[in-house]
């Protein structure tokens, strides 16, 4: 048995895992060559997260959803190459608006440069990413653009809040369907596009995409209260010491609003409080890994990653359904 990485992902055939291989490898060269300017300082800050690593999540989707198809077609490397990009640049972004001074494991660019680069690098990543779709046609630019906008409309729901009478649970799911499923969902539908698969499979791999997208977004906040900062490549606590309702926040929030209970409603106050203080955000995480509503989260997770798994079903069985499947073993596994 071999292993197609990012995720450990058991292959029993060798021409499946070089090929997946070698799509990744040209994705990660692709990444490069797109991020390089003239000015050397801003390739340097526009390569600082490519050359961070990271998981390679959605171009790995790209290159497993082009096997239902031609997957030596022309257009898979750079589509898969411009939803990296996309997510990369979203990266710089949001690192800005969480005031993070940690991504992938080094500092985060608004750390090393300050609020106006990192801001400005992703704008200059997203620009590589719209010139490399120009040339894979108008059909892909629309698909690019309204995921595009999902993206964006699921970050500013989550900026805004739920509304009145609005449940802060299914608004979150809303808002994380959106700001991450929808980008995951395009990498599935642009593999299997740009590969020529057939309309069905397109379809089945797009809705795959977007309820694997979530679940590996709700293992996120579920890492980011129960990992270090080794596991995880961010500072622990990041969304809770910035006030960003995740899962386990919002479960705890709503049991304690049901039952009343003098500690949940103790750790509410606690979390309401002042998190800039570091004695009281880690009691905050300490309190938080002991509490249900952590496990809950994972529950959650578990919910959406068989959800995913369940949407295969119609496909071909083959390596790269046994991968996808895997995928969703892999995301609730990172959740723990």
């Amino acid at each position: 048995m071999t292993v197609v990485e990012p995720f450990g992902l058991s292959a029993r055939d060798q021409a499946f895992e070089a090929d997946v291989q070698a799509g990744l490898a040209a994705v990660e060269s692709g990444l490069l060559d797109a991020t390089k300017s003239s000015v050397p300082f801003i390739t340097e800050a526009a390569q600082h997260l490519v050359r961070a690593g990271g998981k390679r999540f959605r171009p790995l989707l790209a290159m497993l959803a082009a096997q239902f198809g031609d997957r030596d077609a022309p257009g898979v490397v750079p589509a898969a190459v411009v939803v990296e990009l996309t997510h990369l640049a979203t990266l710089y972004h949001d690192d800005v608006m969480d005031e993070a001074d940690v991504r992938r494991g080094v500092p985060s660019a608004n750390a090393r440069w300050g609020n106006s680069v990192a801001v400005l690098t992703g704008d200059f990543v997203f620009s590589r990413a719209s010139r490399i779709l120009a040339d894979l046609g108008p059909e892909a630019v629309r698909i690019q653009a309204e995921a595009f906008e999902r993206l964006v409309t699921g970050q500013i729901l989550e900026t805004a809040g739920p509304g009145e009478g609005v449940d802060p649970v299914e608004h979150y799911l809303e808002v994380l369907r959106g700001k991450t499923g929808s980008l995951v969902a395009v990498a599935c539908r642009f593999g299997a596009m740009m590969a020529g698969a057939d309309e069905s499979a397109v379809d089945i791999l797009t809705q795959y995409g977007e309820r694997l997208g979530v679940a590996f977004q709700l293992a996120d906040d579920v890492l980011d209260i129960a990992s270090d900062s080794h596991e995880s490549g961010k500072t622990p606590g990041t969304d809770l010491r910035e006030g960003i309702p995740t899962l386990p926040v919002l479960h705890l929030r709503a049991q304690a609003a049901a039952d009343g209970k003098p500690d949940d409603l103790e750790l509410v106050e606690l979390l309401d409080g002042d998190l800039s203080d570091d004695a009281r955000h880690a009691e905050a995480l300490r309190r938080l890994r002991a509490h249900p509503a952590l496990e809950q989260a994972r529950r959650d997770t578990v919910r959406y990653a068989e959800e995913a798994r369940a949407t295969l079903t119609p496909l071909p069985e083959g390596y790269a359904k046994s991968a996808l499947r895997e995928l969703c073993d892999a995301v609730v596994h990172r959740a723990g």
